[in-house]
């Protein structure tokens, strides 16, 4: 008697049969291998982090917060700015240009609106490589990311919205605390600068 993989299947899955005990299922290796480039400034990725806060009244309140952090060091460089524009996204990279300690190759961002035509030139003429991500594909700006969400879980999470003169100084020290003090697993636990000073030295 022959009888048709579908139809044990459907044999199985009658009597609940059809899976592993849990914790018996091998799992493929990962594929995925950690990238990262070995000279600081070979390739920065920028992107904004939306805000919403509420001031003293209940109303809510939109900012945006502007970040660039280099792939071989982690280090980062942040702004926060009250519109979502090419002029502030201009501005931003001429402070991560004087902010970071080494010269910038190339710069990375998404597709969105504040990176299009005025700031790609803009990023030409400062000497820089501007290249785009592949739509609807933020895990190709990955560092940026996954740094928001740092960002979301240890310092906004602990945010009291008191006015933008009062963020701004708090975003500040926050960028201070996360390049010269914050340990990082994908650092093997030393700061970001520590490991700049490494490779400055190499």
């Amino acid at each position: 008697m022959k009888i048709s993989i579908s139809g044990a299947r459907s044999v199985l899955c009658r009597h609940g049969l059809n899976r592993l005990p849990q914790g018996t299922a091998k799992r493929s290796p990962r594929t995925y291998k950690r990238y990262e480039k070995a000279v600081p400034g070979h390739r920065v990725q920028i992107d904004v982090k939306f805000l919403t806060f509420f001031d003293k009244r209940g109303r809510k309140v939109r900012r945006f917060q502007y970040t660039a952090i280099d792939d071989a060091t982690r280090i980062r460089a942040l702004k926060v700015y009250t519109k979502h524009t090419q002029a502030n996204a201009i501005k931003f990279l001429d402070y991560v240009i004087s902010k970071f300690p080494f010269r910038i190759k190339y710069v990375q961002t998404d597709n969105g609106h504040e990176f299009q035509s005025k700031f790609h030139w803009h990023a030409e003429d400062c000497g820089l490589i501007h290249q785009y991500i592949k739509p609807a594909s933020p895990h190709l700006n990955g560092k940026v990311e996954r740094s928001h969400l740092t960002d979301k879980t240890e310092f906004y999470q602990l945010l009291k919205y008191k006015g933008d003169r009062n963020l701004i100084k708090q975003i500040a020290d926050w960028e201070d605390f996360y390049n010269f003090s914050r340990s990082h697993g994908a650092l093997h636990g030393k700061t970001p600068f520590e490991i700049l000073k490494k490779k400055l030295v190499a």
